[in-house]
C-alpha cells in the first residue's frame, strides 16, 4: 500500500463516542499544567447530584465511579446520544439530548456539581441549574486550537472557530452570571503527529477545525508534511486549553 492509499484508508476509519485510542501511540499531546480529572475528584462527593455536559459516549464519566442514581448527562450529537442510550441508560444514568445550550431540560437548582470537558455552555443556564454552593468545572478548547495547522492544510481556510473563545472572555461571562471563581488557567500545549495517517484520521474527525478536509483536496500539503515527518520525526500543531472552577454563592 502506498502512502496515498494508506491515507485514504485512514480517512475512512469509523469513529465512535470520543475515543482516540486508535491513534494514541502515533501522537503525543503535551501534558497540561493542571489535571482535569484530579480537580473533578477533589470536589466530587458520592452524595452529589452530578451533571456531565457533552458526555460523548460517557467514556470519562464512567471512570469516576459516581453513583449512577446521582448521575445525569447531556449530549447533542445524535450518534453519541444513541450510544449513551445503549451504554449509560441501562446503568440508571439519566441521558438527555440537548438542542440549545440556553434551554437545558432540568429544573432550577437541581445539581450539586456540573462538569464540562470541551463542551459549549451558557453560563446563565449553568448558574440556574446549580444549587447554592454548587460547583461548575469546565475545561475548554480555546479558539486558537490547531489554527496554524488548519491554515496550512486548507487554502480556503475561513475563521470557523471563535478566536475570542479564551480564558479572559469566559471568566467575564461566568462572573457576570453570578459565579465566584475558584481557579482559572490557560495553556497552549503542543500536539505531535508521528505519521501523517494519524493526522488524516484526526482532521477528518475534527471537522469544525478542518472544514472540507480530505486527502484528495489536501494531498500536496500532506506530502509536504510527510517530508517534515521524514526529517524531524513528527509534525507539530499548537493547541489551546483553559480551565475554570467556579462556585455559585449562597444567597
Amino acid at each position: 500500500m502506498d502512502l496515498k492509499e494508506f491515507w485514504l484508508s485512514e480517512e475512512k476509519k469509523s469513529f465512535q463516542g470520543w475515543d482516540f485510542s486508535y491513534i494514541k501511540d502515533r501522537t503525543e499531546e503535551e501534558p497540561l499544567p493542571w489535571d482535569y480529572d484530579k480537580i473533578v475528584r477533589q470536589y466530587l462527593k458520592p452524595e452529589y447530584i452530578l451533571l456531565d455536559m457533552g458526555t460523548g459516549g460517557g467514556e470519562y464519566l464512567l471512570t469516576l465511579g459516581h453513583p449512577y442514581k446521582n448521575t445525569y448527562v447531556t449530549e447533542a450529537y445524535p450518534p453519541n446520544v444513541e450510544l449513551c442510550m445503549k451504554k449509560l441508560k441501562p446503568l440508571g444514568i439519566e441521558v438527555r439530548q440537548v438542542f440549545d445550550d440556553s434551554n437545558l431540560p432540568f429544573e432550577d437548582s437541581m445539581f450539586d456539581m456540573i462538569i464540562n470537558r470541551h463542551e459549549s455552555f451558557d453560563a446563565n443556564e449553568v448558574y440556574r441549574l446549580l444549587k447554592p454552593n454548587g460547583l461548575f468545572i469546565t475545561q475548554q478548547v480555546g479558539g486558537l486550537n490547531n489554527r496554524e495547522l488548519s491554515k496550512f492544510l486548507l487554502d480556503d481556510f475561513k475563521e470557523i472557530t471563535d478566536i475570542n473563545h479564551n480564558l479572559h472572555n469566559n471568566l467575564k461571562l461566568i462572573q457576570d452570571a453570578g459565579f465566584t471563581i475558584l481557579k482559572s488557567e490557560e495553556y497552549f500545549p503542543y500536539l505531535r503527529f508521528y505519521d501523517i495517517g494519524a493526522l488524516v484520521y484526526f482532521a477528518k474527525i475534527i471537522e469544525w477545525e478542518f472544514p472540507n478536509f480530505s486527502v484528495e483536496r489536501c494531498y500536496e500539503k500532506l506530502c509536504r508534511l510527510q517530508s517534515i515527518v521524514e526529517k524531524q520525526g513528527y509534525v507539530e500543531s499548537i493547541e489551546h486549553r483553559f480551565i475554570i472552577v467556579a462556585i455559585k454563592p449562597e444567597k
